[in-house]
């Protein structure tokens, strides 16, 4: 991921200074300012006599130049706070420079403040637009310095986007994930960024407990690519819960099977850890397409979904598998096998156990023989 934000930054072509000096009046305090300036070498000390001339003459033709340049020093010096604080200054002055927000945007991607992020790279991106959308002048020996104008201001805006993009990638906060996800599909909903938040904003919906939203986005996914095992669980979940499109649930858990039966191990994922996670995905897919089955009575099938399921799921799952099973196998007139999952279902403390027990004291009256 650094990677890709340095070969982004790299590749912003550097534009010629946005603002100039036509002449300095020299009889004038702010034009022996300006010329103490430009006469400095030392970087600190030049850059106090900026600061100087901003504070002095905040109002004068020759200050967007001098903060240019100031902001400009303190990007060199990697100074996050005084880059942003003359960034600030002059886009009070010219709220449509790309570079000075750009700077900005850099600086508080530096200080890892997301309030700043979200306003710079806006403001980057507002401004880059802008200088995009410019008509192509008239005058030939214009065009060449338009022509790179608008490739920066195109360089600007995708960095912009790549900022608030890296945000919802690598946060850890469900809110942030959330407000940055949707940021970036809002600022370019047909963007490869766009798509690639798609995922970490599915997850982050599930952690904030919106599942509704979760749910919504998935089904959105869903309706055109069924490759992404995760959604096709929770949606086929969601249906089973809510006892509706019962044939989706079928459609979706057998999907997932298949997805997950076609899908390279991830790199940097241990074989053990895949079939770990290919098991528990697996198992969890033919559990919610087994309960499907018992809930619309069809027993046999049921029977064959929970018996591929039972070995696969996790241990809270277990139970439950175990107890429709049972049951299951007894609709099917199989005491005996229904017995046996009531037994291993009762020894396991859970929500089904006292019913389990009961349901084997129940059997064992029924017929003779029952082990």
């Amino acid at each position: 991921m650094r990677t890709l934000a340095l070969l982004i930054a790299l590749s912003l072509t550097a534009l010629g200074q946005r603002h100039k000096i036509e002449e300095v009046n020299s009889e004038k305090p702010e034009g022996k300012l300006l010329q103490q300036i430009m006469q400095e070498n030392d970087a600190a000390k030049k850059a106090a006599l900026m600061d100087q001339y901003a504070s002095q003459f905040p109002k004068d033709a020759g200050t967007p130049w001098v903060l240019e340049q100031l902001q400009g020093l303190y990007a060199k010096a990697n100074d996050a706070g005084k880059v942003i604080a003359a960034g600030d200054q002059l886009l009070a002055l010219d709220p449509d420079d790309p570079e000075a927000a750009m700077q900005c945007l850099k600086a508080a991607e530096t200080k890892k403040d997301l309030p700043l992020i979200k306003k710079y790279s806006a403001a980057a991106s507002a401004s880059a637009r802008k200088m995009a959308s410019a008509p192509q002048p008239k005058e030939a020996d214009e065009v060449t310095a338009w022509k790179n104008e608008v490739e920066y201001a195109k360089q600007v805006d995708a960095y912009a986007e790549y900022a608030i993009y890296r945000v919802a990638l690598e946060s850890r906060d469900p809110k942030a994930v959330i407000e940055f996800a949707g940021l970036v599909r809002e600022r370019n909903p047909k963007g490869e960024y766009a798509a690639k938040v798609v995922q970490p904003l599915f997850i982050a919906y599930l952690q904030s407990g919106d599942t509704a939203k979760a749910i919504g986005l998935a089904e959105t996914v869903l309706a055109t690519d069924q490759n992404n095992e995760e959604m096709l669980l929770a949606v086929a979940d969601s249906y089973l819960q809510q006892k509706k499109e019962p044939e989706k649930v079928h459609a979706y858990a057998a999907k997932t099977v298949e997805v997950m039966a076609q899908k390279p191990k991830p790199e940097g994922v241990s074989d053990a850890d895949w079939t770990i996670r290919k098991n528990l995905v697996t198992g969890n897919a033919h559990y919610l397409n087994g309960k499907q089955y018992y809930n619309e009575t069809a027993f046999a099938k049921a029977d064959v979904a929970l018996r591929t399921a039972l070995p696969l799921v996790d241990a809270s799952k277990k139970p439950e598998v175990l107890y429709l099973l049972g049951f299951a196998n007894y609709k099917l007139d199989k005491p005996q096998e229904a017995a046996n999952y009531y037994r291993d279902c009762s020894a396991i403390k859970s929500p089904y156990q006292a019913t389990a027990a009961k349901n084997l004291l129940g059997l064992k009256n029924q017929y003779h023989g029952i082990k």
